[in-house]
């Protein structure tokens, strides 16, 4: 062990009442504890705990079951997950700036934070961050990779903010298929209105089905083609790839998932985890039926990344 001060060789000096190893350096006369690698230098959990804890969350866990497997204070997993998701938010913004595509599809998936937004109104609450909240996601269809996301309500403001992070995201012309949203109307012909060629595909449901049959998805009798800018192929406009994506942000993001009582309960956590999820899907996770990352396919990077490498790069 070298020393930190000095950097003299340093010899064992027994240990401490935690049992972690003491050195002792002749030259500085001075006795320290190995240093352990940690996510920020104001933690103390070891950096491998803290990535175990990580990935369970990415596997679909949720913060109060990975406390009770790990052993870690539930407050010390949320201040780590506030951290890394901030790191990744960074790093996606960094990385994903002006991708050549051809294919892109968005969507919006519905959660909510403290309360639906029924009960805020009943309840009388204020709280702007506090409610339903909608996370827009676009996808690249043939590379599978996210282009861009974004948290907010459903209404113009936070659909044309995503239409922006889309266009810097991305480059050149493109096909852009969304579902039947009306703001998208206004946001994409703002933000994208010279470089994309736009449908919307609007889902036609079946009325709601009573009975057993209450929380089944309701059936599709008819999709309607609607043609917004551009000429757009008819063979390609399809959402089905970010509709999947939403299942695997449901079975994966615990506080996503449908029918639990695992819910966000504030704003900074919830976005904090879709982008530790979007990093990680994006960079570490590998696509089954592309066999490597989205990034790897977009030509981002050439390695299957690490958790260990998404949180702390450039760190």
């Amino acid at each position: 062990m070298t020393c930190h001060n000095c950097k003299a060789l340093a010899r064992k000096f027994g240990k401490n009442r935690q049992g972690k190893q003491r050195f002792y350096c002749n030259t500085c006369k001075r006795a320290f504890i190995e240093r352990t690698e940690t996510l920020r230098d104001d933690l103390r959990l070891p950096l491998d705990k803290a990535l175990q804890c990580l990935h369970m969350l990415l596997e679909g866990c949720s913060i109060r079951s990975v406390s009770r497997m790990t052993g870690v204070h539930k407050q010390t997993i949320m201040d780590m997950l506030v951290i890394a998701g901030e790191r990744c938010e960074k790093l996606m913004q960094d990385r994903i700036k002006g991708i050549a595509v051809k294919d892109v599809e968005a969507d919006e998936i519905w959660g909510f934070i403290g309360c639906k937004n029924r009960h805020k109104l009943y309840k009388g609450i204020t709280d702007s961050k506090v409610g339903d909240a909608y996370t827009f996601v676009g996808i690249e269809r043939n590379t599978k990779l996210i282009l861009a996301w974004h948290l907010g309500e459903r209404g113009i403001e936070d659909t044309e903010a995503f239409t922006e992070k889309l266009h810097e995201a991305t480059s050149g012309r493109f096909q852009l298929t969304t579902d039947g949203w009306r703001p998208y109307e206004s946001a994409v012909a703002y933000s994208l209105g010279t470089r994309v060629d736009y449908a919307m595909l609007i889902k036609v449901y079946a009325k709601d089905r009573e009975g057993e049959q209450k929380y089944s998805p309701p059936e599709v009798i008819e999709t309607v083609t609607k043609i917004q800018i551009g000429d757009p192929d008819p063979s390609r406009i399809c959402t089905s790839i970010v509709e999947r994506s939403n299942l695997s942000m449901r079975t994966s993001i615990r506080r996503l998932t449908r029918l639990t009582n695992a819910f966000s309960k504030k704003l900074e956590h919830l976005r904090a985890m879709l982008a530790l999820y979007f990093a990680y899907y994006n960079f570490c996770r590998i696509h089954s039926s592309i066999r490597c990352t989205p990034a790897m396919e977009s030509g981002i990077t050439g390695h299957v990344w690490e958790l260990r490498d998404l949180v702390c790069a450039g760190y």
